[in-house]
């Protein structure tokens, strides 16, 4: 076979990758990543864990940023954390399932429920993480391939403290004009968090080498090894 012949093959493989979204559904538009080195100016990151964080036992986060299988797959490589799972969120039980989510009408957005231990990782270490690779904070309603109100970027706290610290985190961005767009991260109190099927759960480990994840979800956790590796860890 010629050479013209093999690169169009790999012109034709790449281009179903690049436009297979999450689900397997597809989708022909598609937005450039933000560069994870732009965000590094919050300075409560490089302060002591606060009073709150430094009491013991583990804490749980909820946080969307796209299509799950790679947010989860991120912080599973962060140090201080237990465990991750994919659900959803936003929207009611009934609804909570992945044919129902896909629609887009039903007010869930595709999370994680992180559980960390405080006294390894703050609260504020983790909402780095987030803004900085493992989604980009200024596309409403998309993330890569993925268009819905269930890609929304969005963080559902559970106190008072991780409202404050996620508010002064965006503030704080935003002043320092981190990025070149708004950040549409929506603030949320968590009413509840539905964990999704099982065949969701450590989908990049158990698909490594699926073109979705390869193209859009292995460079996030690449991002975070080179960025952050001091919160890095190999699992």
């Amino acid at each position: 076979m010629s050479t013209n012949f093999f690169r169009f093959l790999i012109v034709l493989v790449l281009g179903g990758a690049l436009l297979a979204s999450c689900g397997g559904t597809r989708n022909s538009t598609m937005t450039a990543a933000v560069n994870p080195q732009s965000v590094a100016t919050d300075s409560t990151l490089s302060q002591p864990l606060s009073p709150a964080n430094a009491d013991g036992g583990n804490r749980t986060a909820v946080f969307a940023g796209g299509c799950f299988w790679g947010v989860e797959a991120v912080f599973e490589h962060v140090k201080g954390v237990s465990d991750v799972t994919s659900g959803y969120s936003g929207g009611a039980a009934k609804t909570a399932n992945y044919d129902a989510v896909g629609g887009g009408d039903t007010g869930h957005a595709e999370a994680v429920e992180i559980t960390y231990d405080p006294s390894q990782i703050s609260y504020e270490q983790l909402l780095k993480v987030f803004f900085s690779v493992a989604h980009d904070p200024t596309t409403l309603n998309r993330q890569g391939p993925d268009t819905g109100t269930q890609y929304r970027s969005a963080i559902f706290y559970t106190n008072d403290e991780q409202k404050r610290l996620a508010e002064n985190y965006i503030a704080e961005m935003r002043n320092a004009k981190v990025f070149d767009r708004p950040v549409v991260t929506e603030i949320n109190a968590l009413v509840a968090y539905y964990k999704a099927e099982d065949y969701h759960q450590d989908y990049l480990a158990q698909h490594p080498n699926q073109p979705y994840i390869v193209i859009n979800d292995q460079p996030k956790v690449e991002n975070l090894r080179k960025q952050f590796p001091e919160l890095y860890v190999s699992r």
